[in-house]
């Protein structure tokens, strides 16, 4: 009998959640169950859902129930305001998996802001800035000496498991949170960056199976935040160039986050190593030397190329040899416990605040669990894992979905 009562929402709040939320109104009329013409008549105040009804737009629009009783819309940013450029991805009209991606990390970040405060626990401040003027040999040089790794730590990672997370760490350590967002499309995105200060944010797709190449992307990212701590980028909606200019922007944070995996010294001495023919790599040769760094081909590739070893049509014609490998290998598939999913989602900074914050008791357990999107009895698992520095699948990879 409750389910049929009418919620007496505001008209103009379930259009405003539903546009802020990317949504169209066929897709939200299947997922409630009822035409779209029914969906139009609520937010035209023509007719009322039901209590289920209205529970089941603010679920899918991931809003309290609340919002829809409000007297006006809340005055929020535009979400493209908050997010880099990103090739394919038009300020205003982003997926509604996409958008809620970029919130997730935009509450994440607030969260441990908050929490750092109470706590008394001030975050590092990242604050390399670059240009472009200085080639990207030398910011990705710059990049790798303040993250702190040295290539003898790196030539003893015995996976690129290891190798993901300690870039993860080094990049968290030096001022940056790194998140991850499940559920949005890799030929959308991969990663992006919010430049935020203080405390700029990192998310990397989790539908990315290869450990390598989460951590390029992270660099990667990571240039495109130190690009606009030197004045040379903005968040997406203040852009105003054209896509061949974006081009070069992309093709220098590549070339830059390959140099700061793999300097020159090190990889010049794997090169006369391996000898032969320089301007022949095929994608054994190529796995080869880039299993040496834990980095992916792709990523080798690239820095060959930076590197003046491969010219750029060898190189081109390289990537679209790599990317029909790829496309036919087999879906990798795992098993992440929901452990592995929450620190591989939310990483170790504010893993551990949390924590600290129950251990005070400024937080309860209910709001910790929330947090971190963990069920409580889970928590002492989290303590073992991250006391002992693993963040790791322990039987695959963490599609975070």
């Amino acid at each position: 009998m409750g389910t049929s009562i009418r919620a007496l929402v505001n008209p103009v709040l379930l259009e405003w959640a539903r546009r802020e939320s990317g949504y169209t109104v066929e897709p939200i009329a299947k997922r409630v169950n009822v035409k779209p013409a029914k969906v139009l008549a609520w937010e035209r105040g023509e007719a009322q859902p039901t209590i289920r009804q209205a529970r089941g737009l603010a679920a899918l629009y991931r809003r309290p129930l609340g919002v829809f009783f409000l007297p006006q819309p809340p005055s929020l940013p535009p979400l493209a305001t908050e997010y880099r450029h990103l090739p394919g991805v038009v300020p205003g009209v982003e997926s509604p998996e996409f958008r809620l991606a970029v919130r997730i990390l935009l509450q994440r970040r607030e969260e441990a802001l908050e929490l750092s405060d109470e706590l008394a626990a001030p975050f590092a401040q990242f604050a390399v800035a670059s240009h472009q003027s200085e080639g990207p040999a030398t910011v990705g040089a710059k990049l790798r000496a303040a993250l702190g790794l040295s290539t003898a730590e790196q030539g003893q990672w015995s996976t690129e498991w290891e190798g993901w997370r300690r870039w993860r760490e080094a990049v968290e350590g030096a001022g940056v949170l790194v998140f991850q967002f499940p559920k949005v499309a890799l030929g959308q995105v991969r990663g992006v960056s919010l430049f935020k200060s203080p405390l700029p944010v990192i998310g990397i797709n989790s539908k990315e199976s290869s450990p390598a190449a989460r951590a390029f992307t992270l660099i990667h990212e990571l240039v495109h935040i130190s690009l606009a701590l030197g004045k040379e980028e903005r968040a997406a909606l203040g852009e105003d160039r054209d896509d061949p200019s974006w081009d070069k922007v992309e093709r220098f944070a590549e070339a830059a986050s390959s140099a700061a995996l793999i300097p020159e010294e090190v990889l010049q001495a794997r090169l006369g190593e391996i000898g032969g023919d320089l301007e022949h790599w095929d994608i054994a040769r190529m796995r080869t030397l880039a299993g040496r760094f834990r980095v992916t081909p792709l990523a080798m590739a690239t820095r060959l190329w930076s590197a003046g070893i491969l010219s750029w049509p060898v190189y081109m014609a390289w990537k679209d040899a790599w990317k029909s490998y790829v496309e036919q290998l087999p879906k990798r598939k795992g098993f992440a416990t929901p452990v592995d999913k929450t620190l591989g989602r939310c990483g170790r900074p504010l893993a551990q605040l949390v924590l600290q914050a129950l251990d005070t008791n400024r937080i309860t357990s209910v709001q910790a669990s929330r947090y971190l999107d963990l069920k409580f009895n889970h928590f002492e698992e989290l303590r073992g894992r991250l006391y002992k520095g693993l963040i790791q699948p322990s039987h695959g990879y963490d599609d975070g979905d």
